[in-house]
């Protein structure tokens, strides 16, 4: 009985999922308004060429994939065949990109990417979602102005730490987590 149970289950699942939905589709700043996500840049990123975040200021790129987000920060490399899967990019702060002007300078961009790459797998391992969405904020929050980084959508953290945008919302209204239960 159980068996069947289960599998009842996972044929509801199965046709319940749709793999065409996009949540890039309902990114909308917290105060209303709709921001143009640097279609110059994405249209740079596909061209094929690699280019560098500029490490003398305070700046990054979200990229945007599919089913995720990644964070490049400053020093790290984007574009090239790296980001051909990038369907939107959101610049953080004054967004400046360099090119490598030699073969050294692209490697070390690479290896920085890397590391901003480790940062947010660190902050994904967490099994509570909580604490992701609060270690990430936490993050940008040292690096970024506050005000800048309570202009991001909730969408953005939940793609880059893996959580539905309503747990960015309710950590972000309710504040820090404890051992998985949020402070009220």
């Amino acid at each position: 009985m159980d068996s069947e149970n289960y599998q009842r289950y996972q044929a509801a699942m199965v046709s319940t999922y749709c793999p065409d939905t996009s949540f890039l589709d309902h990114i909308v700043m917290p105060d209303g308004t709709e921001q143009s996500y640097g279609s110059h840049i994405l249209t740079l990123l596909h061209s094929g060429k690699v280019f560098v975040v500029n490490s003398r200021k305070r700046n990054g790129l979200i990229l945007f994939k599919r089913y995720h987000a990644e964070f490049a920060g400053p020093g790290a490399a984007v574009g090239g065949n790296y980001d051909g899967d990038c369907e939107m990019v959101l610049p953080i702060g004054n967004l400046s990109l360099l090119t490598p002007e030699s073969y050294e300078e692209r490697q070390k961009a690479y290896l920085i990417r890397r590391q901003w790459i480790r940062l947010i797998k660190q902050i994904t391992e967490n099994p509570l979602p909580q604490q992701r969405v609060q270690k990430i904020l936490d993050q940008f929050e040292q690096y970024f102005p506050l005000e800048m980084v309570a202009q991001m959508p909730d969408i953005v953290f939940a793609l880059l730490v893996g959580v539905l945008p309503q747990t960015v919302g309710t950590v972000r209204r309710l504040g820090n987590t404890v051992d998985g239960r949020l402070n009220y």
